[in-house]
Formats: structure tokens, C-alpha cells, sequence
């Protein structure tokens, strides 16, 4: 019968083992006071990348060409000119996506405010930045392909390109999303280097 008075035996760990020398120590918090002001700022300036996602989309949309047929009602596109609305929906969709993946590769170099609130914050100023660019892409294309005069029956003009659909709005903030998630997935620690920063 084994004395009770005895101390027990520690079990040996193997030699090798990583947890032998292992210190425990609390898992950093989310941070979120010292956060805010920084995510402000990043919503605010990833939105405002909509103006110059909106120009540089208004110059590479191709125009559809339409004729007049009748005084007063609309033109009709010439043949196979109705595709470019696919065309000047894909282009904002790779635009956007172009944003996203530089937007989440800047925003993860922020080392210091990496985490969720940023994450959250950047999400956000792209969606916005999508919206403020379905704006502007709008009225610069309108203004660049404006019609001055009455156009005459016959008339062959170049109508001015079109988003088409919200759905568009998604690419830059999935894109952006999915580059910081990536990159928080390659880091693997525990703070995500913000004590390094």
C-alpha cells in the first residue's frame, strides 16, 4: 500500500517537448477605446477613394452607341452595342476588387491598430467608397458624353455608360476582407504583431 505522506511523482515530459518551458500567459483582449480614432480615420479615407475609383471608371467604360429613331422616344442601341453594360459592370467590379486588395494590404501595415475594429472600419469604407464611386462614376460620365444639341432623326450618339446593379458595391469590401483575413491567418500570433509596432 502506497504511503499517503509521500509526495507524488511528477510525470517526465519527453525531451523535445514544446510545452516543457512553456510560460503561461493571458491571450491579449481585443482593443477597442485606443482603436476608434484610428478606425474613424480609415473609414474616412478608404471612402474617400470613391471619387477616383468613379473618374478612372467614367474613362475606361466604353460608351453605348445608340441611334434616334423617333422625336420623342428613346434611342435604340445599334447591334450588339447593349453588351457594353456587361462590359462597364465588369469593369467597376475589377476596379473594385483592385481597391480592396490594396486597401487591405495598407490597412494591415498599420501594425499598432491591427484587429478587429480596424477590420470592421475598413469593411465599412470600402462599402462606402463602392457607393461614393456608383455616384461619381455617374456623373463623370454623364458630363464627359453629354448631348448639347437636339440630335437630329437618324443620328448615331454615344450614350453614356452605366453601373447597371448595386451587386457591385461587394466587390471592394469582400476584397479587402479576405486580403486582411488572409494576412491575419499567415501572421499567427496571438496580438498579430501589435506589440512589435
Amino acid at each position: 500500500m502506497a504511503d499517503p505522506s509521500a509526495e507524488p511523482q511528477q510525470a517526465s515530459a519527453p525531451a523535445g517537448s514544446p510545452w516543457l518551458f512553456a510560460i503561461p500567459r493571458e491571450r491579449p483582449k481585443v482593443v477597442v477605446k485606443a482603436d476608434l480614432l484610428p478606425a474613424v480615420s480609415v473609414l474616412s479615407m478608404i471612402s474617400l477613394l470613391g471619387i477616383p475609383l468613379g473618374w478612372l471608371w467614367s474613362m475606361l467604360a466604353p460608351p453605348e452607341r445608340v441611334r434616334v429613331v423617333a422625336a420623342t422616344g428613346p434611342p435604340v442601341p445599334l447591334q450588339l452595342e447593349s453588351w457594353h453594360r456587361f462590359d462597364a459592370m465588369v469593369i467597376y467590379v475589377l476596379l473594385g476588387l483592385s481597391a480592396g486588395l490594396v486597401t487591405g494590404a495598407v490597412v494591415w501595415l498599420m501594425r499598432e491598430r491591427r484587429g478587429p475594429v480596424v477590420l470592421f472600419a475598413m469593411v465599412a469604407g470600402s462599402a462606402l467608397a463602392g457607393w461614393l464611386g456608383t455616384m461619381m462614376a455617374t456623373a463623370f460620365a454623364n458630363g464627359r458624353y453629354e448631348v448639347t444639341a437636339p440630335p437630329a432623326l437618324g443620328a448615331v450618339l454615344e450614350q453614356a455608360p452605366e453601373v447597371g446593379t448595386l451587386w457591385v458595391l461587394l466587390a471592394q469590401p469582400l476584397a479587402a476582407a479576405l486580403v486582411y483575413g488572409l494576412l491575419a491567418a499567415w501572421n499567427g500570433r496571438d496580438d498579430l504583431g501589435r506589440r512589435l509596432g
